[in-house]
């Protein structure tokens, strides 16, 4: 055998078992699915590369996918984390109630459906108190479900004066929730706490009557709007405060977009408050304080008549044939300080305030100087309401206001001394210098709390000066202009005033103010019935009639 074949022999000497075991006789007893029978083939270098390239690419993305997770949003999903499992929720607290001086409710809170976040703010029905009471806005989300405003804001009247005191405390509820968002826990760590209930001064039922009685006179006489004050001349406590027209409380507060928008198309104005905003000529009720301004002051004796057979005539000095006149509203015959108020002489005032022939007048400087002894030209100082102040004319104020004629003339001063011109009052004021009439000489700051502590300053003037004002008043009531609140049941002093206003004088102002019962006196008022028709009858005194018809049956406790 040769050489060479017995060398390939001996490398293949072993022999496998799989090499002399097949054939054709065993073959089907194998299982091809699970490879048997079949001869292994190593993988090429080819299959090595392309694994190894899918195995590096899917491990870059997981790394990468990390990184941004990790890196770029990591912090909010952080965030997102924490807040899903922890989450802080508000517990609304309830705002304060506001209750009238005999606790009837005026606004509070109900909630109507238990899912409610918050309590809904209610409001009493009655009239006249939307712009005492005011209204508060609730708690508002954004598109996306978060209280960017999370408690009860007041915006007007009570609401916004007292609303520190009404909003209250609001509580804090930690949720836990697991992965699928289901509530684990929830427990309060800090409660709510509701806010104030504070007792007004105001009694809700007479303060209708008031607006009520203004209302139908507005309507029947054709004036534009109307407002009131009540004032207990001891204290300051407001019984009633009212304005007409007014509007829904309940449709600010749930953001009735149309009946806010036939508010501010209104020409009534529903939105101001006539009772502390609204500014009026007086007219003849600044008479009261003129006289005992002028006696105060020695410029005229209470007993010393004058004269009214129904205007006076000042000379021209530059053509003596066209003298001013300055016209009475009728010829008042004789008349001391009491009678002049009684009957409103117009040519009383204008010589006890400008002087004519050989009486002496107080001048414009004296009128304005107790003018503003009484509160008029300053802020009546309601605390969270308006701070007009008004206007008492000056030749100051004439020279700034009509730079085209600044100087000041006597009749600047005639038409100062019985309320027109430039000068400009509130209601709120009116009632507040027609208490200090009354109770001889504290001018009070008005306040809506019951049992409030009263506050103001003593008016330097003699006891004297404030007995005429207050027996001229008293004389109007029961002989004189203002007999419409003559009544057996109850002692009123009022005066009566009628201011002209307009480019043509075509519309008037109607007021009263008044107080009762005279002999000890307890209350003051003051109402204004806005822009009528020139020559309008019926006023402010049928209004205060009908307001004290109410009282006989309905409120007698405040009459004596």
């Amino acid at each position: 055998m040769p050489r060479r074949f017995l060398r390939r022999r001996r490398r293949h000497a072993e022999i496998n078992p799989d090499e002399i075991l097949i054939d054709t006789s065993n073959i089907s007893d194998f299982d091809r699915d699970r490879f048997e029978g079949r001869i292994e083939r190593p993988l090429s270098p080819r299959s090595f590369v392309i694994t190894s390239s899918l195995i590096a690419l899917l491990s870059f993305a997981l790394l990468a996918r990390a990184g941004i997770l990790q890196v770029v949003e990591g912090a909010q999903y952080a965030k997102q984390a924490r807040e899903n499992q922890l989450a802080e929720k508000v517990i609304f607290a309830d705002r304060g109630v506001l209750q009238d001086r005999t606790g009837e409710p005026l606004a509070w809170n109900e909630r109507t459906n238990l899912t409610d976040d918050f309590a809904q703010r209610l409001y009493a029905a009655y009239r006249g108190l939307a712009h005492v009471i005011g209204y508060a806005k609730g708690p508002a989300k954004d598109s996306s479900g978060f209280y960017f405003r999370d408690e009860y804001q007041g915006i007007d009247g009570a609401e916004k004066a007292f609303d520190a005191r009404l909003e209250g405390e609001n509580g804090l509820r930690l949720t836990e929730t697991d992965a699928r968002g289901d509530v684990v826990s929830e427990a309060a760590v800090r409660s709510a706490v509701a806010g104030e209930t504070i007792t007004l001064s105001l009694d809700a039922g007479v303060n209708q009557a008031l607006f009520d009685a203004l209302a139908t006179r507005v309507s029947g006489s054709r004036f534009q709007g109307g407002a009131g004050a009540i004032m207990d001349v001891r204290t300051g406590e407001l019984l009633a405060l009212t304005s007409y027209p007014e509007y829904s409380q309940t449709a600010m507060t749930q953001g009735d977009g149309d009946m806010i928008a036939n508010y501010n198309s209104d020409r009534a104005l529903p939105f101001l408050n006539r009772a502390t905003d609204g500014l009026y000529a007086p007219g003849s009720i600044i008479k009261p304080i003129v006289a005992a301004a002028a006696i105060n002051e020695g410029v005229i004796d209470e007993y010393k008549q004058i004269l009214s057979t129904g205007s006076i005539s000042i000379p021209n000095p530059y053509n003596p044939e066209l003298p001013t006149v300055f016209k009475d509203w009728r010829v008042n015959g004789w008349t001391d300080a009491r009678e002049a108020i009684a009957v409103s002489s117009d040519v009383y005032f204008y010589a006890v305030g400008g002087g004519y022939q050989d009486q002496l007048g107080l001048g414009i400087a004296r009128l304005d100087k107790y003018l503003g002894l009484f509160g008029f030209g300053e802020d009546a100082g309601l605390a969270g309401f308006s701070e007009v102040s008004g206007n008492i004319p000056t030749p100051e104020w004439k020279a700034k206001t009509f730079p085209d004629d600044p100087t000041w003339r006597l009749g600047n001063t005639y038409h100062t001394s019985i309320g027109q011109y430039g000068t400009q009052v509130t209601p709120l004021q009116a009632a507040r210098a027609t208490a200090a009439i009354a109770n001889n000489g504290t001018l009070l700051i008005p306040k809506l709390l019951a049992t409030s502590t009263p506050e103001g300053k003593k008016i330097s003037m003699s006891a004297d000066a404030f007995a005429v004002a207050r027996e001229g008043m008293r004389q109007s009531v029961t002989t004189g202009i203002a007999q419409a609140v003559k009544f057996p049941f109850v002692s009123v002093a009022a005066k009566t005033g009628t201011a002209e206003v307009g480019a043509r004088k075509e519309y008037v102002n109607s007021w009263m103010i008044g107080f009762w019962p005279y002999e000890n006196p307890r209350y003051a008022y003051a109402i204004v019935l806005e822009k009528g028709p020139a020559g309008t009858l019926v006023g402010a005194p049928a209004t205060m009639a009908e307001f004290f018809r109410y009282m006989e049956v309905y409120g007698t406790e405040y009459l004596n």
